[in-house]
């Protein structure tokens, strides 16, 4: 089912135009010029997200976004704001994202706040899995993952910050009993490094335990 977004723009358009980049990846995208119409249409139609371009308006557009969230509680509200004019990150938005950026990582942003359709996406800290269509989301980056890769993220994801042994990994995601030979291992897990990780040289998250195995701190 394709996700609907409700787009609040005002008329002093500034910046990149991205609806029709979001219409071609197949968002269906509703706009309303002030919160006043987006208020109406929330209490006639559903949506998935709220998007509001705040650095359209005259104003910051905090009053629209709270008054959105204490009208429509959990609805998920990505704000996009001018850095002329900065907004705290507790204005009630989920998510704040300052221009300029790229399409991409605007749907990079709104994938994680849209619902998703089954109980196959595994959630550990910032780190989303969608296991069905093998793709992991965390903060910015989002990449495709091969079946083998998949299963091994996923084994770490259930065992959060828990040092998990290099040769059960391996016994385990490769179904052997021979783990003589682990080298294997560290590469695809260089790989996942580079799908969830901002610096893969340093990781955040996976974590090498020196002589023991991996673990995933969250």
């Amino acid at each position: 089912m394709k996700a609907k977004i409700l787009w609040i723009e005002g008329k002093r358009a500034v910046g990149p135009y991205f609806i029709p980049d979001l219409r071609k990846k197949d968002f269906i995208v509703e706009i309303v010029s002030t919160g006043k119409a987006a208020n109406k249409y929330l209490s006639q139609d559903k949506c998935d997200l709220v998007v509001l371009n705040a650095a359209t308006f005259r104003s910051s557009g905090i009053r629209i976004c709270q008054e959105i969230r204490e009208n429509w509680g959990k609805l998920p509200i990505l704000m996009i704001a001018n850095p002329d004019k900065p907004v705290s990150k507790d204005v009630g938005a989920d998510i704040v994202l300052e221009l300029p950026f790229t399409i991409r990582k605007l749907v990079n942003r709104i994938n994680p706040l849209l619902p998703y359709s089954s109980n196959k996406v595994l959630r550990a800290g910032p780190i989303h899995l969608d296991l069905e269509r093998k793709i992991v989301r965390c903060l910015d980056s989002e990449a495709h993952l091969t079946p083998r890769l998949t299963s091994l993220l996923q084994m770490l994801m259930e065992h959060p910050n828990e040092v998990l042994e290099r040769e059960d990994l391996f016994r385990k995601i490769w179904n052997t009993e021979y783990t003589g030979d682990t080298r294997t291992l560290d590469v695809h897990i260089s790989w996942i490094r580079q799908a969830i990780e901002k610096n893969p040289r340093k990781p955040r998250y996976l974590i090498t335990i020196r002589g023991v195995g991996y673990r995933l701190d969250i």
